[in-house]
């Protein structure tokens, strides 16, 4: 937790990093109350691969991670789309795309570090969501998480996700990881808790501020509760999966 603090100086001055962000994370699968203080991100923009190279290879902050933590996981992602400001700005205003596959073309599919092929096309999408809430409206809010984390847990294709935050209840995020675009349609546009929620969140002003953004995730690394989420088919529907026992880590769209 003391990271949280000491680590900001050094990330403010390291070389190429566009955007970042040092999260906590919660105990449910979208953006909850419970906290669980073993578990923490970086969310992070780079200028280049190079530069994030450079960070893993060289900067304290990565040693230091590695050398403490007992489980680590990491993906890359190429931005699909995007849209709102996360405190004031859109980190992927005019996002590059996916970089390019072996034969120079950007628009299939992709080969990530595990040799599966991941892509914008028919491959795993990620999404995150963040948003600052209204002080005002924090107890509907949170009173409305349990059964869009329900939902969340019974959905085909929801690969992996997880609850983050930059403050504790008003600024929060979820990160999640899909099959493939059908499968997060599926959640965000067909599912009743999901759509109910966002209706609220619309006719009630919830937010002072939101983004919500899309992903290829064409590389990872590691592990995340035991298990790659982007080499392990996604758990049969309604059964537990190694991440369920786990406390779950989970966002929503």
């Amino acid at each position: 937790m003391r990271h949280m603090a000491f680590d900001r100086p050094l990330l403010r001055d390291c070389g190429g990093l566009l955007f970042w962000r040092l999260l906590g994370t919660g105990r449910g699968r979208s953006m909850s109350l419970g906290a669980d203080l073993r578990r923490w991100a970086l969310f992070a923009v780079w200028r280049s691969a190079g530069d994030l190279e450079a960070f893993l290879r060289s900067s304290p902050i990565a040693a230091r991670w590695r050398a403490e933590a007992s489980e680590t996981w990491q993906v890359r992602l190429a931005p699909l789309s995007s849209r709102g400001t996360w405190t004031g700005r859109n980190p992927f205003a005019d996002p590059p795309g996916p970089p390019a596959g072996p034969s120079g073309d950007s628009r299939g599919a992709q080969v990530g570090s595990g040799g599966g092929v991941v892509g914008a096309r028919g491959g795993p999408v990620a999404v995150l969501t963040r948003a600052s809430i209204r002080v005002r409206r924090l107890v509907a809010f949170y009173r409305s998480v349990p059964p869009v984390d329900e939902s969340l847990r019974r959905q085909d294709g929801c690969l992996a996700s997880i609850g983050m935050g930059e403050w504790p209840l008003a600024r929060q995020a979820t990160f999640s990881l899909w099959r493939d675009q059908d499968a997060m349609r599926g959640f965000a546009y067909r599912g009743a808790a999901h759509q109910r929620v966002v209706e609220r969140v619309r006719s009630h002003d919830w937010y002072a501020e939101e983004l919500f953004a899309r992903f290829v995730p064409y590389a990872s690394e590691g592990t995340w509760n035991g298990t790659d989420p982007l080499r392990t088919p996604p758990p049969h529907h309604g059964t537990d999966s190694p991440r369920d026992r786990h406390g779950g880590p989970g966002p929503s769209c």
